[in-house]
């Protein structure tokens, strides 16, 4: 069994950081490992023999993390005491062990915890997917619509979040915006965009929404009068890519641990299009279910 220990032990140390930095403790210099690297760092190397780890603090201290036995031959387990110390006794130590996977796990705990943005610095890439579906209105604002006349939007999108750090995620969206009598304008709208949660706990998140290329499958019929006082009708169809930079605000309300209702206020400006003289009305009402 302990040899197992030892090999899984190994494993693990493999995946780790391997920089070393020279550190002076106890007027002594040694070379020291980052394990973790944030708020807080854990730093370890083997020494005489000896697995030895240390924390450096926010004020970059270093306090070194040990369990030593007493007169009866009990370990007093004091790195739990200086845990709970620089952590303000924020995480549960009780059972937490003086070896290297443990201590990388609880210290990445508690920089999440001080850093909403903290990504770990061994995390694997298992995004949470979720589909989405939504309807609902728009004034299509960077389009010429004199009337400013509301059509029907309506849609369906793949979302990834990261889950090492949920306030980030990325999406690909499918959205149609319907042709009314008053507004002969239709589109087919394929997108990639990219949402910040500013505000995200276990109920609902809030974010921001960036919209950076999309491929427009549109038809329009476009009635005008020209310098003869003739009435023309011109009908187009054309696909266009374009690199916009759209900004919107949405939220994500939780109802079970797989269904998610989503509000977004969308087409609010862009960066790279011109707005027509339309204030946005683009919202919609959807659902969004995790499907991992």
């Amino acid at each position: 069994m302990k040899k197992l220990f030892l090999i899984a032990l190994l494993l693990f140390s493999s995946t780790l950081a391997i920089a070393q930095k020279s550190y002076t403790i106890d007027g002594q210099s040694i070379q020291l490992k980052t394990a973790v690297d944030g708020p807080v760092a854990l730093l370890w190397n083997i020494i005489d023999e000896e697995y030895r780890y240390f924390i450096k603090t926010q004020d970059d201290q270093l306090v070194e993390l040990i369990n030593t036995k007493n007169a009866n031959g009990v370990y007093q387990e004091q790195y739990k005491s200086a845990l709970k110390d620089i952590t303000n006794n924020t995480l549960d130590v009780s059972k937490l062990k003086l070896r290297l996977p443990s201590l990388a796990r609880f210290i990445e705990r508690y920089n999440t915890a001080v850093n909403p943005d903290y990504i770990s610095m061994h995390a694997s890439f298992h995004p949470e997917i979720r589909l989405g579906i939504f309807g609902g209105i728009t004034n299509s604002p960077f389009v010429e619509n004199p009337q400013n006349v509301k059509s029907a939007v309506f849609g369906a999108e793949v979302e990834m979040l990261v889950t090492a750090n949920r306030r980030h995620s990325g999406y690909l969206q499918l959205r149609q915006v319907a042709e009314k009598d008053e507004f002969k304008y239709q589109t087919t709208e394929l997108s990639l965009g990219y949402r910040y949660r500013f505000i995200e706990n276990s109920r609902f998140s809030v974010y921001g929404d960036a919209k950076f290329a999309t491929l427009n499958f549109t038809k329009a019929t476009v009635i005008y009068i020209d310098e003869n006082d003739t009435i023309n009708t011109e009908h187009i169809d054309e696909t266009a890519f374009d690199i916009p930079l759209i900004i919107g605000l949405g939220a994500d309300v939780k109802l079970s641990n797989t269904i998610y209702a989503n509000l977004g206020y969308n087409q609010i400006f862009a960066i790279f299009f011109k707005n027509q003289g339309n204030f946005s009305s683009d919202i919609t009402l959807g659902l969004k279910f995790k499907i991992n």
